[in-house]
């Protein structure tokens, strides 16, 4: 059954384990033969197998058509981006700017911002935007600043940042989920505005957050934003994006980071000096871009829109209650499952990589942040998973 049938039996209703595994586990019969139980979910998404077809679609045009692929790809290419337009609410498809991963488009506005940015940031970010920023700080290329935004019950506190921004800043760089922790920060739409009056822009960190629950930058009124399909979009490695509001795009953003694409009309292959850029965000791509991309994000794509972000977060915190419940039964406490979360609970512990580690050779694959073990269910885990991993962390710890 295609994809698009199956989510169609399934209906408008509520989901529950059964109707998820008559319609659903079978679109992930590939990955879901691997032995053991997965909650890396937060980490690398399990993909369709609709996805392999999907790779192969893309690659059977450039193996038949050669050059002429291009208007089949080109075409993937709008519609890849339309769709994450309608996962993250902007209002049209050019201010979504693809990019092989988000700190590629972290680095793509600091590039085009004039002179030397002032930037704060969270001591929070993730690794790759918290070595971009210090590396450009150490260089000189930007005036850095980090604060902590960690309240003392383990919430997140903003009244740091806003210092720093009524202080004056030109960027600031913040999560929309912390990866360590989970949580996630509130009210950035009045970050937004604070940013706005004292003449900051606002790059928002959605990789957590993006087919977590519903998003809406516009809304938010994030002048950036970075994410990607690594994980819960389930579109692998390189298919990630930066978004570029309208009112950024008519301002003074300067683009560096481009390539040919960034012409205006490309295929006319004028040269003029200075260049001629395309319309709106498309002044923003690179040089020949990684087609099968695309194809390789499409499914997952396609699910997150069909099933519903919101009818998806309803499941998995179900699931992630669970599994919260089932740890407080044998002594275990999580933090997560509610709205002050993401898409994962997590395991306060000095050992959580050697739990981790531990959990891994008993079949169960999870990760671990600093003193923190992260677990995430989502709708292909069975209950009964829930409750083996319960009992074999339960386990792990009593024989320590």
């Amino acid at each position: 059954m295609s994809l698009a049938d199956a989510l169609a039996a399934i209906g408008p209703g509520v989901l529950t384990e059964d109707t998820l595994r008559h319609h659903v586990f079978p679109l992930f019969s590939g990955t879901l033969a691997a032995p053991g139980i997965y909650l890396a979910n937060h980490s690398l998404g399990r993909p369709l197998n609709q996805t392999e077809e999907d790779l192969r679609e893309g690659f059977h045009l450039w193996q038949t058509k050669l050059g002429e692929a291009w208007g089949a790809w080109l075409e993937e290419e709008h519609v890849h981006r339309a769709r994450l337009a309608q996962l993250v609410g902007a209002s049209r498809p050019d201010c979504m700017v693809p990019k092989a991963s988000a700190g590629q488009g972290l680095r793509t506005v600091l590039n085009a911002l004039p002179g030397i940015p002032r930037v704060v940031s969270t001591t929070g970010e993730f690794d790759s935007i918290d070595v971009i920023l210090k590396q450009y700080g150490a260089v000189g290329r930007i005036n850095l600043q980090f604060v902590s935004c960690e309240a003392a019950d383990g919430g997140v506190d903003l009244s740091q940042l806003m210092q720093k921004i009524h202080g004056g800043v030109d960027l600031v760089v913040i999560s929309q989920v912390m990866f360590m922790t989970g949580r996630v920060v509130p009210d950035l739409d009045l970050l937004a505005d604070y940013c706005h009056e004292a003449g900051a822009r606002l790059l928002v960190d959605a990789y957590h957050s993006v087919g977590v629950f519903s998003v809406n930058v516009a809304d938010m009124k994030a002048d950036f934003m970075i994410g990607g399909s690594y994980k819960y979009l389930r579109g692998g490695p390189g298919a990630a994006f930066l978004y570029i509001s309208p009112d950024a795009l008519s301002n003074d953003l300067k683009p560096i980071d481009i390539g040919w694409f960034a012409k205006d009309q490309p295929f006319l292959y004028d040269r003029p000096n200075p260049p001629r850029f395309a319309h709106g965000g498309d002044a923003f791509l690179e040089s020949t871009p990684p087609v099968l991309t695309y194809y390789q994000a499409r499914a997952g794509q396609q699910f997150a829109l069909q099933m519903g972000v919101t009818r998806i977060r309803a499941y998995c915190v179900d699931r992630l209650s669970r599994l919260k419940r089932y740890l407080a039964d044998v002594g275990i406490t999580a933090e997560g499952a509610d709205d002050q979360h993401g898409g994962f609970l997590t395991i306060e512990d000095a050992a959580a990589a050697a739990l981790a580690e531990t959990l891994e050779r008993s079949g169960i694959t999870t990760d671990a942040r600093g003193n923190r073990l992260r677990l995430s269910p989502d709708y292909l885990t069975p209950d009964s998973a829930l409750r083996e991993v319960a009992a074999t962390l339960a386990s792990i710890r009593a024989a320590v």
